[in-house]
């Protein structure tokens, strides 16, 4: 599992660690990951290292410092250095005397330099930056980015913020970034992530002064297959996991339709159907158990998943707000996407003793927290901690970088590293709606259910993609491929 802590918390294992090492120890360890780094990209670039000419980008602070020791450590491998100090005076002594000392050189014009650089470094900031670039390293920063040089950020990507992954004002936007000791939210999160390029974790024994429960964790295989609720020769439909489907309308059967098709797929035992999309359902997936409604009269189920394209009456003539409500009042856990996010109601589902997942993308949660659209996606942390205060429940905000928040807020908030941009397209939450119903019913918690789902769902659209045009119908047919793909 990949963890992520805070700007703070970071600081502070340094400072214990520091107090450990010699003066000055914990910055070369860091500067000579840096250079290992920078020095294998320049051989997969030209093939060696020696007449590489590199432009050090370098501010106040440690930052330029560790830009500064592996530069040194590059100039006394033959590489041709150059900084631009872009704060005179307050440049790191220790550093630069190091870099002058290996052979390297101050910039006499930043520009030029940055015209014939192979690779940049960017020292400018680092995690204690905030609020974007100042005005005098825009023109520099903009310079490096159009240079055609691979540009390398130390730590991370200066002028995004390392705790939200906001970016508030000019970041320039690296193609690697060589990070320290952690991982840091914004290196995880959209859309600092955007600016973070590859990012290569550099170990600087920081691990053992770091606190158990970090700020963010993101799933790998091996914590999916931990997760995934995988049947045993004692096994019958309703220990796999019965799941209700409360889905899709007159104007969207395909809603209903994908709905089941991921609930099956994602490993149901059963799935009951309920909605005006019946006909649809069972045309496609026989072994539907299809009911008219209301939903608390279709028979036995683990959990629920309603809303997705729930735009009319069910079969029962009643309206989509009273399935909605019918579901909340059930004992089980519940889902709701799409549509079932407009008729929610904070109290109701704060008041619920079973479990709640809620699914919104950036529009929906925006809506829901009353702010304009725009807001949630440059803030994607903040939205998804406070929709899981507000509503008592576990939240999914999907998008560029799906987030998982318990309501817990010391939990750590999940960041799904398995998006593509393939799934922008439409019926993948539905799909997605279903996937996550199969995982509660098979007593998986919300935020497990919700962050393996938004593994599995993400891992689907890359096998099913290839980096190639895909429909939902393709994620949804690849699922049995994915879970295949994380437990081997």
């Amino acid at each position: 599992m990949r963890t992520a802590y805070s700007v703070e918390t970071v600081r502070n294992a340094e400072r214990e660690l520091m107090a450990r090492l010699p003066e000055g120890a914990l910055m070369g360890r860091a500067a000579a990951g840096l250079a290992a780094a920078c020095a294998g990209l320049l051989r997969d670039l030209l093939g060696r290292v020696y007449g590489a000419r590199v432009v050090l980008l370098v501010g106040s602070g440690d930052n330029g410092g560790d830009a500064l020791y592996a530069g040194a450590r590059l100039a006394r491998r033959g590489a041709a250095v150059t900084v631009v100090p872009l704060a005179p005076g307050r440049t790191h002594e220790g550093g630069l005397t190091a870099l002058l000392g290996a052979g390297g050189r101050v910039a006499d014009d930043p520009f030029g330099v940055l015209t014939a650089a192979d690779l940049v470094l960017d020292g400018i900031t680092g995690i204690g930056g905030h609020g974007g670039l100042r005005p005098d390293a825009v023109p520099v920063a903009r310079a490096a980015r159009g240079s055609g040089a691979v540009v390398v950020a130390v730590d991370l990507p200066s002028g995004v913020e390392a705790d939200s992954g906001e970016v508030t004002g000019e970041a320039l936007r690296a193609d690697v970034t060589v990070t320290f000791g952690t991982y840091k939210p914004g290196l995880l999160i959209d859309p600092a992530r955007e600016h973070a390029g590859a990012v290569r974790l550099v170990d600087i024994g920081l691990a053992p002064h770091l606190p158990s429960v970090p700020a963010l964790e993101a799933l790998q295989h091996e914590d999916v297959a931990r997760l995934l609720p995988v049947p045993t020769g004692e096994s019958d439909k309703y220990r796999r996991g019965v799941v209700g489907v409360v889905a899709g309308s007159a104007r969207y059967p395909g809603a209903a339709v994908l709905a089941v098709s991921g609930a099956l797929r994602g490993g149901a035992g059963a799935v009951r159907y309920v909605g005006p999309g019946g006909d649809a359902v069972i045309a496609r997936f026989p072994e539907t158990l299809v009911h008219e409604g209301p939903p608390s009269k279709a028979g036995r189920v683990q959990a629920w998943a309603v809303g997705p394209g729930l735009g009319d009456a069910l079969g029962d003539g009643s309206g989509p707000e009273a399935a909605v409500a019918d579901v909340l009042a059930s004992d089980v856990p519940v889902l709701v996407d799409a549509d079932g996010l407009r008729l929610l109601d904070a109290e109701t589902v704060r008041g619920r003793t079973a479990p709640t997942l809620l699914t919104p993308h950036a529009g929906e949660a925006a809506a829901l927290l009353g702010v304009a659209r725009p807001e949630v996606e440059a803030g994607r942390l903040t939205a998804v901690r406070e929709l899981a205060a507000r509503y008592g429940a576990t939240v999914l905000l999907k998008g560029s970088t799906t987030l998982v928040a318990d309501p817990d807020p010391a939990v750590p908030v999940r960041v799904n590293p398995t998006g593509t941009s393939w799934l922008a397209t439409a019926g993948s939450g539905d799909v997605l709606s279903g996937l996550s119903g199969s995982l509660l019913a098979a007593g998986l918690a919300a935020r497990d259910a919700a962050s393996v789902a938004a593994y599995l769902h993400g891992l689907s659209a890359r096998l099913a993609s290839r980096n190639a045009p895909l429909a939902a119908d393709d994620v949804a047919e690849n699922l049995p491929e994915a879970w295949r793909n994380v437990v081997g």
